[in-house]
């Protein structure tokens, strides 16, 4: 019988995690409660604490040693570090092969199948809910016809035929939605709309870097966004692939959304210009960060590599970046995302 794949989460206030005899034990100091879990007998996945909880360092040791990495989040449930084994270095051949994919041609293919994938993901939104969708046909034809022998010029090419498909997409689901948004707006948003899915994108970009960092990739060497400083490009790549899957449950959480869940806050926008954000509420930010963490936790129906069966969405990222790795390390001939149905 396969081992299961755990997560161990220590959420709210007062719980401790520590080792005994080959198991993690977490007390819980509210609840008068013990759970032991076997690290042998499971395959633990990763470990996640929120702020005002306690780990050991028999445990943090425990985990270095059998590579299992650690999630700190704040209170809020917004993951800010990873603690991960220094053997994670030690992969460099995946790494060279990631550095030569942007001199032999494997970068740009790279490039043109995450935003095929992003466009395929986006339609199964718009069918879903009986909006108008996109054009694929037209919109791989201009992708793969894209000839040049500059990344650069493919990289700006690339992002203006996924601007024009995001603007229909955004356009359309938006009419979804009964807190009403003019257009689709990123990093510094005013309106709670936009705010609500930049928020669900950051807990998306902490899962995806998680996962490229366990298939010993660099998180900061891209092939569709470009390179600069403090910008994780790879895994800004990865996300585009899995976005569709928020804004599903941003759909649906929206539902009941009302404005007295949302909240002012004044915010310096540079140094010299203060402006006012709308978020959402504390109560409702951390419905919605229990929401998108279930929702990685969710069952679907592509068999796992080794084992076949179900697996959750989580486990399927992971997957994707390990084929990701073996694709540049040519272990595999060909490498295009497994998308799950919503």
């Amino acid at each position: 019988m396969k081992a299961k794949i755990l997560t161990i989460s220590l959420e709210g206030n007062g719980q401790y995690l520590g080792m005994e005899k080959g198991c993690f034990i977490i007390k819980d100091r509210q609840k008068g409660k013990t759970e032991r879990i076997p690290l042998f007998e499971n395959e633990i996945g990763e470990i996640t604490i929120t702020s005002g909880n306690h780990i050991s360092t028999g445990v943090l040791a425990s985990c270095g040693f059998w590579n299992i990495p650690i999630i700190v989040k704040t209170k809020n449930g917004n993951p800010v570090a990873i603690l991960r084994s220094l053997d994670d270095d030690s992969h460099i051949k995946t790494r060279i092969a990631q550095y030569k994919a942007l001199k032999n041609g494997k970068a740009a293919e790279i490039a043109k199948t995450i935003i095929k994938s992003k466009l395929e993901g986006q339609n199964m939104i718009l069918k879903k809910h009986n909006l108008e969708q996109l054009n694929l046909t037209v919109y791989k034809s201009k992708i793969e016809n894209i000839k040049s022998k500059s990344l650069r010029d493919i990289r700006y090419r690339l992002t203006q035929i996924e601007s024009l498909a995001s603007k229909h997409y955004f356009h359309q689901i938006f009419k979804l939605l009964p807190i009403k948004a003019e257009s689709r707006k990123g990093w510094k948003a005013y309106d709670g709309v936009n705010n609500t899915f930049n928020l669900a994108y950051t807990l998306l970009k902490f899962k995806v870097h998680s996962a490229v960092l366990k298939a010993h990739l660099e998180p900061y060497l891209g092939f569709l966004h470009s390179e600069q400083f403090g910008k994780p490009s790879l895994v800004c790549d990865m996300m585009e692939i899995y976005r569709y899957l928020i804004d599903s449950f941003i759909i649906e959480f929206s539902r009941t959304l009302t404005s007295r869940d949302f909240t002012v806050k004044p915010e310096w926008f540079s140094s010299s210009r203060m402006g006012k954000r709308e978020v959402l509420s504390r109560e409702k930010t951390r419905e919605l960060t229990i929401g998108i963490s279930n929702l990685f936790q969710t069952k679907v129906n592509i068999p796992r590599i080794k084992h076949g069966g179900k697996q959750t969405v989580e486990t399927l990222i992971h997957e994707e970046m390990l084929l990701l790795a073996k694709y540049l390390r040519k272990e595999i001939g060909s490498w295009k995302p497994r998308l799950p149905l919503i």
